[in-house]
């Protein structure tokens, strides 16, 4: 059998399944293609600057990953681009039919969904407004002006950030540097106005204030530029900050630069807008231009996803402008991919129906485009859709609150080389930090330059300008000078009529020269004095103070007080003496030494503490006395008697009584101590107010004087005179001194006659009346608070904290001293004036902790000895009747207290000594010291003690008299008596 070999040629087998293969393919595609949804977008754009076009080959690049990515996704966008040929009106506004513009022509004629753009913010103006009235979301990705949020669009998205982001932190940085004013220069449209109010009240919540803001139009020729800039340069401020279109910024800071206004003591910051722009230029001349300046940028995280897109645009853009090689990748690049992305998942969120318009109901002889504009049926999903739409998009995390992106953390460039050289980071919870890391940034000031890294100003210099500067062709500061008759340590002003020329001085003078050379910096200015052609005083301080309000002068030096209603229109320095409004008046010796002089060493409430404290120590004496010290004994006048002669007798320290019970001299030993310390204490001022002169001030409250009618006196032209009436005094109660002479002279002549009772001034003006009459007059509390003497300058002026700086090292150091020594002297050796009048009376005040010991140690005792005696006398108490009533029964427990106690030995010796004719002293003998044999055995308990009426009396022991004097006789078996105790 012959079998037949087959074999397959494999070439026309590969073409046939490749064959196969692209006709599947091209079956899907047609497949899908037939499946999705086209939805019409615009995208209104200035086509022929560069950020558009980088704009735009993002918006492509969006879409084409995006649906690379979701394929499954049924609506596609179909970009629908027009040019809006830089007219700002033209981007919206209506047109006729057989021209309409841009945006009116994408929604009447294409009927889009959604517009993307347009560039600037005064194109978004009118565009917003097309979009509200048709219902088509606005999305722009570059029109930054806070004034578009004001027009309160529904259908505005900002898929950018708002310039009013950004002002924190321009502020932050001025704070940190310690500038005190800025100019902002803009362009004068909505978009450089825009941010205006919010940059103002950025710096003003940070202390800085705007002198004057510069506006540059947008056809402003070179000249007008110069000219304005030559404008700057005349002021103090030296502090800009930029705020303009690129194309007009470049031209402002190319004649800045020309005119020497980029040099060293200039300070250049750019808003987000100019620093995007300059710093992603390929012109290296506009880097070279601004060298040193200062920019914001929105920190945008850099990862992976954004290098690889940053290489593949690169790539793609360069295929289609091979004639722009040099264009870099901006922010607004970014943020216009991701605002597609947003706008394309929005879409799809929305649904796939009702992308028709509905007509507008108009008449046949409507002529304007606006007119017959529809209305979008899907609009208002879309705007739902876009609102709730949130992603990691390549600028950060992706959501719109309240129609705009949130504010992210800006970063801090520093212009130089052929770039910007990041110093730090801004947030809006951190502040300034030179890293985004919240462990390290916490540490540390906020608003202190150690959170920046080290910044390269204009001319090179890493030195912080000081942010103004004295113009140089402006005449040295005019400062005026107060001039007045009296207290010449203060300030005085002679004038020479020989040469015509005038001298000013005085320690005001003399501390604002030390102040000016402890400034870092030159300053030179001239003394003016404020007076008539014929040398008199031209005004009050109220009226040299309100030249400077009216530019008259630029500042006052004297003895000006800082008070509230002239800080109204004026600045004042850190004052530079005490500062306080008080009274003076005449001190006298008010000591009356009349017949009852010995009463004033003691308060009364000492005299009577003292009463009490001699009655109850008598008392407690007797409690522990009358039972065992015949002394005591007696009647009840006697007793009495006795124990108030032997409580009081203790002052000079005459009893004669004696004591015999520990706990009696206790208590007499501690009251001694007191009456010791009292005695000598009432000495001691009794005689101080017998011998020594006691100066007391004559007056020690203002409302005596007021309710007397006393004449009272004030320094003339002082504001103190204000300051009277408000207290109630009468105008003609008031009268007038321009010296301390003057003072002291009315002070002589006494109230109603001439003169004054007392004298209010600052405290600095006291100070040389005392140091000149400080044995005459006194110094009186309470103080009425000012702030103390100062100088004067303009409101604003950024000199006032430098010169309060320079015045807190000039106070603090020995050159202050110094000059007060040489017009004020050597300190008196007067005492110095109080506040407080003191008093010659001790009182109960400086003792009460003596008679807190004594008394405490007399209620001890008298504890001591009742618990001692009821546990004596216990089986006494009880034998008693006890059907008793309560009453009975303490009038037998006080029978038993008041009766001597013939048990005791103390007792017992005290009747043999009056038999023998021996007087004991006052502190006899402990009981314990003698050792007594009686009938009664030596341990009888007082249960065998019969206290009863009938009961028969001890026999009396007898001790001869030859035992007490030791000689040898024999004793009596009654009594033993020990020799070693004896």
């Amino acid at each position: 059998m012959i079998m037949k070999k087959y074999s397959l040629n494999p070439v026309p087998s590969f073409f046939f399944f490749l064959f196969l293969m692209i006709l599947f393919l091209e079956m899907g595609v047609a497949q899908n293609t037939t499946s999705t949804i086209p939805v019409n977008v615009g995208v209104v754009l200035d086509l022929a600057s560069l950020d558009a076009n980088i704009a735009l080959s993002c918006i492509n690049m969006a879409l084409s990953d995006f649906y690379a990515s979701h394929g499954d996704y049924k609506t596609r966008l179909v970009l629908n681009t027009r040019d809006s040929k830089k007219d700002v009106i033209g981007a919206a506004a209506a047109g006729s039919l057989s021209a309409p513009s841009p945006a009116l022509d994408l929604i009447k004629n294409v009927e889009v969904q959604a517009i993307l753009g347009p560039n600037t913010s005064m194109q978004a103006n009118f565009v917003i407004d097309l979009g509200e009235k048709a219902r088509v979301p606005i999305i722009s990705f570059s029109a930054t002006s806070p004034s578009l949020t004001s027009i309160r669009s529904s259908y505005f998205l900002r898929a950018t950030q708002n310039d009013s982001a950004q002002v924190n932190a321009i502020s932050a940085i001025v704070q940190a540097f310690g500038w005190r004013e800025a100019v902002p220069i803009y362009i004068d449209n909505d978009y450089g106005e825009g941010i205006i109010p919010y940059l103002i009240d950025a710096l003003q919540d940070v202390d800085a204030r705007v002198p004057y803001r510069s506006v540059i139009s947008p056809s402003a020729t070179d000249d007008q530029i110069v000219e304005e800039l030559y404008k700057l340069m005349t002021m103090q401020t030296r502090v800009f900050i930029v705020h303009m279109y690129p194309s007009l910024g470049t031209r402002l800071f190319t004649k800045a630069k020309e005119i020497g206004m980029m040099s060293e003591g200039y300070v250049w910051i750019m808003t987000d807008g100019l620093s995007v722009d300059f710093l992603s230029s390929p012109n290296h001349s506009v880097t070279d231009t601004i060298q040193g300046v200062l920019g914001i940028k929105p920190y945008v995280p850099r990862t992976k996803e954004l290098e690889y897109f940053r290489a593949r645009w690169k790539r793609k853009f360069l295929r289609d402008n091979p004639n722009k090689i040099d264009a870099e990748l901006n922010i607004y690049g970014l943020l216009a991919y991701d605002a597609t992305t947003a706008l394309a998942l929005a879409v799809e969120k929305a649904g796939t129906t009702n992308f028709g318009f509905q007509k507008a109901n108009v008449s046949s002889n409507s002529s304007t485009d606006l007119a017959t504009l529809g209305i979008s049926l899907n609009g208002p999903n879309i705007l739902r859709a876009l609102s709730t739409t949130s992603f990691k998009g390549l600028t950060g995390d992706y959501l719109f609150v309240d129609g705009q992106l949130q504010s992210p953390a800006f970063q801090i460039v520093n212009v130089n080389g052929n770039g910007g050289r990041r110093i730090g980071f801004w947030t809006p919870t951190e502040g300034l930090a030179k890293t985004l890391n919240p462990r390290i940034n916490k540490r540390k000031n906020s608003t202190s330059t150690s959170r920046v890294s080290t910044v390269i100003f204009p001319g090179d210099t890493t030195a912080a300008p000081k942010g103004w500067e004295i113009p140089t062709n402006e005449k040295k500061l005019k400062i005026g000078v107060p001039v007045k008759h009296g207290f010449s340590e203060f300030v005085a002003v002679t004038k020479d009529p020989g040469s015509n020329t005038t001298t000013f001085t005085g320690f005001c003078i003399d501390v604002f020269d030390a102040v000016v050379k402890a400034l870092p910096y030159a300053l030179p200015y001239e003394y003016i004095p404020f007076a008539k052609p014929d040398g008199e005083p031209a005004g009050t301080y109220n009226d040299l103070a309100y030249q400077v309000y009216l530019k008259n002068y630029d500042a006052v030096v004297g003895d000006i007080t800082i008070v509230y209603n002239r800080s109204l229109y004026i600045d004042y320095t850190l004052p530079f003496t005490e500062s306080g409004v008080s009274m003076i008046v005449p001190i006298a010796d008010n000591n009356s030494k009349n017949a009852w002089v010995f009463m004033k060493p003691l308060t009364w409430d000492l005299w009577v503490t003292s009463f009490l404290f001699f009655v109850f120590i008598g008392f407690v004496v007797w409690v522990l006395e009358h039972r065992i010290n015949e002394d005591f004994r007696g009647s009840v006048a006697d007793q009495a008697g006795t124990s108030f002669w032997f409580s009081f007798s203790t002052m000079v320290f005459v009893q004669r009584e004696r004591v015999v019970s520990n706990l009696s001299r206790a208590v007499i030993i501690i009251w001694c101590f007191v009456v010791l310390i009292l005695t000598q204490s009432y000495t001691a001022s009794l005689t101080s107010l017998l011998t020594v002169e006691q100066l007391q001030p004559t007056v020690t409250d203002v409302r005596v004087l007021i309710k007397k009618g006393e004449y009272v006196g004030y320094q003339k032209g002082s504001f103190v005179l204000g300051l009277l009436l408000d207290l109630g005094f009468d105008k003609s109660k008031l009268m007038v001194y321009s010296s301390p002479e003057e003072c002291h002279h009315l002070f002589s002549k006494g109230s109603g006659n001439g003169g004054i009772a007392a004298a209010f001034d600052e405290l600095a003006y006291i100070k040389l009346i005392l140091s000149r009459y400080c044995s005459k007059y006194t110094m009186i509390d309470p103080k009425f608070k000012t702030g103390g003497l100062g100088f004067v300058f303009p409101k604003g002026s950024p000199l006032v904290p430098h010169i309060s700086r320079a015045i807190l090292n000039v106070t603090e150091g020995d050159e202050m001293k110094q000059i007060e020594g040489a017009w004020f002297g050597k300190k008196s050796t007067c005492p110095e004036s109080g506040s407080s009048i003191s008093s010659n009376s001790l009182s109960l005040k400086s003792f009460w902790g003596l008679f807190l010991i004594a008394g405490l140690a007399a209620l001890l005792a008298l504890i001591i000895f009742i618990v001692s005696f009821v546990y004596r006398e216990r089986n006494v108490l009880r034998s008693s009747d006890s059907t008793a009533s309560i009453w009975s029964r303490i009038k037998n427990f006080f029978r038993i207290f008041i009766q001597r106690d013939s048990t005791s030995s103390t007792l017992r010796q005290s009747d043999l000594n009056d038999r023998n004719g021996i007087s004991l002293p006052m502190f006899a003998p402990s009981p314990s010291a003698y050792s007594v044999d009686t009938e009664y055995p030596a341990n009888r308990s007082s249960a065998s003690y019969d206290s009863s009426p009938n009961r028969e009396a001890p026999q009396e022991v007898v001790i001869d008299i030859d035992q007490l004097t030791g000689r040898n006789q024999e004793r009596p078996a009654a009594l033993e008596i020990d020799h070693e105790n004896n």
